[in-house]
């Protein structure tokens, strides 16, 4: 078919398609609500209004395997009948921690840390690509991940429960968080532990909630909290201003979100921090941070291989040793040393 008889049939389609939009914009508005319970094959208790729960009947184009406690649904405004599964209503401040494409970092981009990256291969793609090794032996998947990384570090049995990365800033821990995703092809949410600390009360707790819905909805996930100190250090005993009220409740909020989620969702949490030191012990317990990585200022050997990564697609000149300009940044990190090049 030519062009001109081609166009006629497109007008039509673009009709029809117009005509179905405007159909569906006249039609009666919908009540929106939640489900508390599902009762059966064909009907589930929602939640309206904070004052009003229904027994209500499913429509026969509902998968009701689709249907969970939490859903967000809708109902017809005559018949109470739920004929819509509606997405879950996530704050657009969290929805822009995500991620949109999978992270471009990879293990070759990372110099020095050869034991922390086989440590994280061991405690966070093994669960993601291999979720029968545990189920064969009849054990739990780790959960979450807090990390810190020292020179001396001893081999990790892959059956802990959580790992906290930690050490100087610029040492690579948002780097090797970023590659983990990248390897294990998961939604990559990074957030920042001062952006869940908001003015108003009852705020934080519920990015909090919100940021770990949009996870279980990406699943395959990663959430990467870093400045964890920020929500989750010591708490103070009572008396202190407002502010650090509101952290608090943010923190057990948090606390309360590690203890609820499952690890078979997939989701797995990386913390990072700069003061393991004035963490509180609540969220350090076993059972939510139980392994600790350290990341250290790099070595000598260690500065050298991220001088070379770094320098892979500069043009240097002749003569120039990157062994020796290694040896006269001692106590450089790795962020330090990037910029120097």
């Amino acid at each position: 078919m030519t062009g001109l008889q081609c166009y006629p049939l497109m007008l039509k389609n673009t009709v029809r398609m117009l005509k179905e939009e405007l159909q569906l914009l006249q039609e009666p508005g919908s009540y929106v609500g939640e489900v508390v319970k599902v009762m059966g094959k064909s009907k589930v208790l929602v939640k309206v209004h904070p004052e009003g729960k229904y027994v209500v009947d499913i429509d026969k184009s509902i998968d009701i395997t689709k249907i969970t406690p939490s859903t967000r649904v809708a109902l017809r405004n005559d018949s109470y009948v739920l004929h819509l599964v509606l997405p879950s209503k996530v704050d657009p401040l969290v929805n822009l921690m995500k991620v949109e494409k999978v992270p471009d970092s990879t293990y070759d981009m990372i110099g020095g840390l050869d034991q922390q990256i086989k440590e994280i291969k061991e405690v966070i793609e093994l669960p993601i690509k291999h979720p029968e090794l545990f189920e064969s032996l009849g054990i739990a998947q780790p959960k979450c991940y807090l990390l810190h990384l020292s020179p001396k570090l001893t081999p990790v049995p892959f059956f802990f429960q959580g790992v906290l990365l930690y050490g100087p800033p610029g040492t690579g821990k948002t780097l090797l968080a970023r590659a983990v995703a990248h390897h294990t092809d998961c939604t990559f949410i990074r957030v920042s532990g001062s952006e869940l600390v908001q003015k108003y009360i009852g705020e934080g707790s519920r990015m909090v909630r919100e940021l770990f819905v949009m996870a279980r909805e990406h699943a395959p996930s990663i959430i990467f909290m870093d400045e964890i100190d920020s929500i989750g250090s010591a708490r103070m005993e009572s008396g202190s201003g407002n502010g650090d009220s509101e952290v608090q409740r943010t923190m057990l909020e948090l606390l309360n979100q590690l203890d609820g989620f499952e690890a078979s969702n997939k989701i797995k949490v990386l913390m990072a921090t700069n003061r393991i030191d004035i963490l509180d012990q609540a969220l350090l317990r076993p059972g939510r941070i139980d392994r600790k990585i350290e990341f250290p200022n790099p070595n000598e050997d260690s500065r050298g291989d991220i001088l070379k990564i770094h320098s892979r697609k500069m043009n240097l000149m002749r003569g120039i040793d990157l062994k020796k300009i290694a040896e006269k940044m001692n106590g450089a990190s790795g962020a330090e040393l990037k910029v120097k090049l």
